[in-house]
């Protein structure tokens, strides 16, 4: 119990819990952004690299719910039809994360909301990029940018999701690649940042703690998918992370 009151006070833990309720729902409803939505979030009142830790374990459980919901055959032939992309975004991935520990707060804040913000202002705006079928080259080029973002900020979403809109993927299929792409992406994760030491002893239990929220906020998200006008909710969240990450860029130019 001492170690859960030495990192944060009662209020901040209740604020955490809200924000990976919320990140799971999310999830639950589009299939993605609640790496997006715990950085940004937690990390307006925590620490950048305590907020990453957090992230970690629910990220991994979460996606892989979501990765086996087909079967394993189905996640397998995924993991075969963007191998290319998978392996070269946990390369880039496990490079990029041994940069956390020696870059600045205020260029991790940036790192993370630029991207985030990006993201949103081209998806409120319908700006989609529409490709006829894989190319490798794109793919490659996508799959590196987002494991370089995702080694260091723990968010590999916006460019994967971009990339897979464009190249028309059905929905069900989008949802269980997307699953095991950022899976496998939260298990490089892991240990890279085990290695790089922010999870470690003193940050582990967080992370472990925000699992129940995160699944709970998936769970409710997946019940209110039939219920509630998708793309209507998926906009209103990108308002959020806009929000969400003009707050961050405000911390990282202000330095409050």
């Amino acid at each position: 119990m001492d170690i859960f009151i030495s990192l944060m006070s009662p209020t901040y833990w209740v604020a955490a819990f809200v924000v990976a309720l919320v990140a799971g729902a999310v999830k639950g409803m589009v299939g993605f952004a609640l790496p997006m939505i715990l950085i940004s979030g937690l990390s307006s009142f925590i620490a950048p690299e305590l907020a990453l830790a957090g992230l970690i374990f629910p990220t991994l459980i979460t996606n892989g719910m979501q990765a086996m919901r087909q079967g394993r055959r189905a996640a397998w032939e995924s993991m075969k039809r963007f191998r290319l992309f998978l392996l070269i975004g946990l390369f880039c991935l496990l490079i990029s994360a041994q940069m956390v520990r020696v870059l600045p707060q205020e260029v991790l804040l940036l790192i993370i909301g630029v991207p985030v913000m990006a993201f949103a202002l081209m998806q409120i705006a319908g700006r989609n990029i529409v490709l006829s079928s894989a190319n490798r080259r794109v793919e490659a080029s996508v799959a590196a940018f987002a494991g370089l973002i995702g080694g260091v900020s723990g968010v590999w979403g916006p460019p994967t999701v971009a990339y897979l809109t464009a190249l028309g993927t059905e929905k069900t299929e989008q949802m269980r690649v997307q699953g095991v792409i950022y899976g496998l992406g939260a298990i490089a994760l892991l240990f890279a940042h085990i290695g790089s030491g922010v999870v470690r002893a003193e940050t582990a239990p967080f992370s472990v703690a925000m699992i129940v929220p995160a699944v709970l906020g998936m769970w409710i998200g997946g019940r209110m998918q039939d219920r509630i006008d998708q793309a209507l909710f998926r906009r209103a969240t990108l308002w959020v992370l806009l929000i969400a990450s003009a707050n961050l860029i405000r911390r990282a130019l202000m330095g409050y």
